[in-house]
């Protein structure tokens, strides 16, 4: 970061989706970072408020391409991708590469090309090699209640899918303090539209996806091997997990209900408590009271995720609960709260806007 009082001066790459839409919105809040490029390449040469009115006013720069962006020009400390799964890796390694021209800046990824860290891995899931392989190791993931030392002196965060954080909070704690088997995991989550992005796609217009609910990726989804990297992670050993996303009518939200076993002796109550200490302190995780169902409408429009567990009717069986906003937490949210990490910000900088209810 630059010194002195001046502010870190940041570049949003992909800015005319909604997760870029949302880094705006946030960071338009954030009095410690200055907007200095957006890039949106179908609107390209328009002012902000033009292609967002709700965002209009805020002295925001026009959109660039990014090709067109003068990196050597341009003093930037922090660049976030908001671009389509794919295209990041390209454009990250020409900025931060021995002679890029923004190797001194740091990087936050909002798309999946450095979520997974083996290179193999990451080429047999999306169909295609790594194309920044030598940066990969770099990558940290960005869980943040997780990853806090470690983004400390990062230069490169890769920012979790919004599936993968509302899975993965509720789960870590348990797996960690050997409360919950490993055996038999099974992820039912579903997601608002807002998910698959803004471009346009026949499977989420209106009249397909209205007054219905469907699964998708049944067997295959991205997500799986990115949680299954992190529950993997924490237990120390590999982790085979059942994972099904479900498209729901509505805008925002993440609702990830998670069938586990306990361990022998255990009850719910016991796996609330592992949570609850935890989390205790935690900004952004809060476990609810028992009998208290997490709701997607209870976190629209913040970065908070609610989290409940729940006896079932199978002895020795709980399902936790557990409620994002895809497009905050699950997305712009998660990578404002990485970035005040790796700046040196306090960690709720830009975040503390309570939930919009109804």
């Amino acid at each position: 970061m630059r010194s002195g009082t001046d502010r870190p001066r940041v570049a949003i790459l992909g800015a005319s989706g909604y997760t870029g839409a949302e880094l705006v919105r946030l960071l338009a809040r954030h009095a410690g970072v200055e907007l200095t490029v957006l890039t949106a390449d179908r609107h390209a040469g328009k002012p902000l408020g033009d292609v967002f009115p709700h965002l209009g006013g805020l002295g925001a720069p026009d959109f660039l391409r990014v090709d067109e962006v003068d990196w050597t020009g341009i003093d930037v400390d922090l660049v976030f991708c908001a671009l389509p799964h794919g295209t990041t890796q390209e454009v990250v390694a020409g900025l931060l590469g021995a002679a890029g021209p923004a190797r001194d800046a740091k990087v936050i990824d909002l798309s999946a090309d450095f979520r997974l860290a083996d290179v193999e891995t990451y080429a047999e899931w999306y169909g295609r090699g790594h194309l920044a392989p030598s940066l990969q190791p770099e990558a940290v993931y960005g869980l943040t209640e997780f990853a806090r030392g470690a983004l400390a002196g990062s230069r490169l965060v890769a920012c979790p899918g919004c599936y993968p954080t509302a899975s993965l909070l509720p789960l870590v704690p348990l797996v960690e303090n050997g409360a919950i088997g490993l055996e038999g995991i099974v992820i039912d989550a579903k997601s608002g539209v807002s998910g698959a992005g803004r471009a346009l796609k026949e499977a989420t217009l209106f009249s397909e996806v209205a007054e219905g609910v469907h699964p998708y990726g049944i067997g295959g989804h991205r997500h799986a091997p990115e949680i299954e990297q992190e529950v993997s992670r924490a237990a120390g050993e590999p982790v085979t997990l059942n994972f099904t996303p479900h498209l729901v009518p509505m805008n925002r939200g993440i609702l990830a209900t998670i069938y586990v076993t306990m361990t022998d002796g255990l009850t719910a109550d016991d796996l609330r408590a592992v949570l609850r200490s935890r989390y205790e302190g935690e900004p952004f995780v809060r476990v609810v009271d028992a009998g208290i169902v997490p709701a997607t409408r209870h976190v629209r429009g913040s970065n908070r995720c609610l989290v409940g567990v729940f006896s079932d009717r199978v002895p020795g069986k709980a399902i936790l609960v557990s409620a994002i906003d895809n497009l905050v937490k699950g997305g712009s949210g998660q990578a404002v709260q990485n970035m005040n990490v790796v700046c040196g910000f306090d960690e709720t900088s830009g975040l503390m806007q309570g939930p919009l209810f109804p």
